[in-house]
């Protein structure tokens, strides 16, 4: 049975009416054209601090006792509890400290630290910042708060749930949600499936590190992690037990999208909403681009986006990323003539296809008489790739992919 119910989401709801924001709920018409069904956004990333973490964590400060706050409060974070931590603290003018991973972006970390908290970095990802969050609360008698395993903090990230039901009267199928440690998830799902027991709560994990995914595989709480990941703020590698529970019982699916599908879902809310996303934020929309989700006709579909604190240096990256997935930039090399007008035949093809040359970098240290060549195309899906790549080989052109 689930330890979190539909009154501790509305309780919630009262306790942080006054601090957090309604976010927009925003229709996607190109997303609902390209599956047939009607898309919606839920913006979370317009959320204060950025991320829907402020909702639990302000619940969970709300809910402490006079000594908890005196202790003052310590928290573990991929980043986005801490600014919310950081944020309900400071309100409460408790003292706060969060360790988050070292690989957290600039970005959250400095915000975190503008709002008042003792910022300490350590380890790769969550779980690293978690087990040095708990040997610091033991050494100073703070009071833990959990980002996800935790009641008040899975009401508090519940009431999204209650409000896409009040934005969308209720005219709601399914909702996509990204999951890390689960209480995102966990949260909405005790909220809608109370309020419409035939929704359909699907969650939406990185393949680089599917703990919540392979512990519903095994029927119990699992370790797992392959690689870092661009969705950093679900980056969490053994998901609670509270939450597993909850999510076992009221979560239809989970699905995996792959690093590259994640860049893909940021480059499309950028280009088609004009909405900025983080990684972990855009996994929703990455599943319905790959089809790891495929709606029914005229299926009515909330994705949550559960955060947009990126860090710039990382956007671009991420943006390259998604543009040579989706077949906008094509990158190879191959060798020309060392003579006036090698480069130009070669420019003359790709030209010739309406291929946008971005740059040409150009080397003599291969084979005497030629120019090793590596070339950056502008290109306008993977159908117009074929039909350069073909050209050029046909013209004699030898072709390495990057």
């Amino acid at each position: 049975m689930t330890k979190v119910t539909l009154k501790d989401v509305q309780e919630a709801k009262k306790t942080i009416k006054d601090i957090v924001k309604k976010t927009d709920i925003l229709e996607s018409v190109k997303l609902s054209d390209m599956t047939n069904a009607n898309v919606f956004f839920k913006c979370e990333n317009l959320q204060k601090t950025g991320s829907f973490k402020v909702r639990g964590a302000c619940n969970k400060i709300a809910n402490l006792t006079e000594e908890e706050k005196a202790n003052g409060v310590i928290a573990s974070s991929a980043g986005n509890h801490a600014q919310g931590v950081a944020l309900g603290a400071k309100m409460n003018g408790i003292d706060a400290t969060i360790v988050m991973p070292a690989t957290a972006p600039l970005s959250k970390v400095t915000a975190t630290k503008g709002y008042g908290a003792k910022v300490v970095l350590e380890g790769v990802v969550y779980d690293d910042a978690y087990a040095k969050a708990v040997e610091i609360q033991k050494e100073t008698g703070a009071t833990f708060l959990h980002p996800f395993n935790d009641k008040y903090v899975i009401a508090g990230q519940g009431t999204i749930g209650l409000e896409i039901f009040e934005q969308m009267d209720h005219n709601v199928d399914t909702i996509l949600c990204p999951i890390g440690g689960g209480g995102l998830i966990a949260g909405v799902a005790v909220a809608a499936k109370s309020l419409n027991p035939n929704i359909k709560i699907v969650g939406v994990q990185t393949a680089n590190i599917p703990s919540m995914h392979e512990s519903i595989k095994h029927g119990k709480v699992t370790t797992a992690f392959k690689s870092t990941t661009v969705a950093d703020g679900i980056a969490v590698k053994t998901p609670g037990d509270i939450t597993f529970d909850i999510i076992k019982e009221l979560v239809d699916e989970v699905v995996l999208v792959e690093e590259d599908e994640i860049a893909e879902g940021l480059l499309f809310l950028m280009e088609n909403q004009k909405v900025i996303s983080e990684g972990s934020g855009a996994v929703t929309t990455a599943a319905l681009l790959s089809k790891k989700y495929k709606p029914k006709a005229n299926e009515n579909v909330v994705c949550i986006i559960s955060g947009g604190n990126i860090d710039v240096n990382t956007l671009s990256k991420i943006i390259l990323l998604g543009l040579t997935k989706s077949g906008r930039r094509f990158t190879f090399y191959t060798n020309i003539k060392a003579q006036p007008g090698g480069l130009a035949e070669l420019s003359k093809i790709i030209t010739g296809l309406d291929g946008n040359l971005i740059s040409v970098n150009l080397s003599a240290e291969g084979v005497i008489g030629k120019l090793d060549a590596k070339m950056v195309i502008e290109t306008f899906n993977h159908e117009h790739i074929e039909k350069i790549k073909n050209a050029v080989k046909e013209a004699g052109f030898e072709m390495v992919e990057v």
